[in-house]
C-alpha cells in the first residue's frame, strides 16, 4: 500500500518532481524540429518551478526572463480538478488544475510535477471546505465598525437599497389601480 503523504509533508513541497523534466523532454522530442526551442524553455520552467503551501493559500512562481508568480488563498479556490495524460500516468503524474470565480475560462493555477496529486488535492479540498465553513459561520453579525456607528452605518445602507424598492413597489400599485405611469428623461 502506498504511503499518504500528511498535512506536514504536503506543506513541505517546494519542487516538482523530477519526472516532470522527463515528461518535458518527451514533449519536446514529440515537437520534432521545434526541439531546439521547446526544450530550453521547458528546462527552465522546471528548473525554476516552485511551490509554497502556508496556512493561508498556495503560492507558485516560475521563470527567468519573464517571471511569473501566482498567490492564491483557500478562500479563493472554486474548483479542483485532476487531469492526466497517457504519458503522465506512465511517469506518475497529473496536474491539479485549480479555477477560481476570477471569470477567466481557464484555471487560475496548474500545478505539475507532484506525484503526490490525489493527496494534495484532498488536503486544498479540506483547506477550501474549511474556510467556507469558517464564513459562513462568520455571517450571523457583522461587528460593528471601529469608530463605534457601525448602527448608523448599516442603517444608512438598508436606507439607500431600500429607497429603489420603495419605489418599485409605489409604481407597481399606481400601476394596479390603472393609474397611467409617466416616464421622464431625466
Amino acid at each position: 500500500m502506498a504511503h499518504k503523504p500528511n498535512d506536514a509533508e504536503i506543506l513541505a513541497i517546494e519542487r516538482p518532481h523530477h519526472n516532470l523534466l522527463w515528461l518535458y523532454v518527451i514533449r519536446a522530442v514529440l515537437t520534432g524540429p521545434g526541439f531546439f526551442v521547446a526544450m530550453p524553455l521547458l528546462f527552465f520552467r522546471y528548473e525554476t518551478m516552485r511551490f509554497q503551501f502556508d496556512a493561508e493559500g498556495i503560492h507558485m512562481r516560475w521563470g527567468i526572463l519573464f517571471r511569473r508568480q501566482i498567490n492564491l488563498t483557500y478562500a479563493r479556490i472554486q474548483d479542483i480538478h485532476l487531469t492526466s495524460g497517457f504519458i503522465q500516468r506512465w511517469l506518475g503524474l497529473a496536474d491539479i488544475k485549480i479555477q477560481t470565480a476570477s471569470g477567466s475560462w481557464g484555471a487560475e493555477m496548474t500545478l505539475e510535477g507532484l506525484m503526490e496529486f490525489e493527496a494534495v488535492r484532498d488536503f486544498l479540498y479540506t483547506r477550501m471546505r474549511g474556510y467556507r465553513d469558517r464564513t459562513l459561520a462568520g455571517r450571523q453579525e457583522p461587528a460593528p465598525a471601529a469608530g463605534g456607528d457601525g448602527g448608523q452605518v448599516g442603517a444608512l445602507l438598508r436606507a439607500r437599497f431600500d429607497q429603489p424598492r420603495a419605489t418599485r413597489i409605489a409604481v407597481e400599485r399606481l400601476a394596479d389601480r390603472g393609474g397611467a405611469v409617466e416616464r421622464r428623461n431625466v
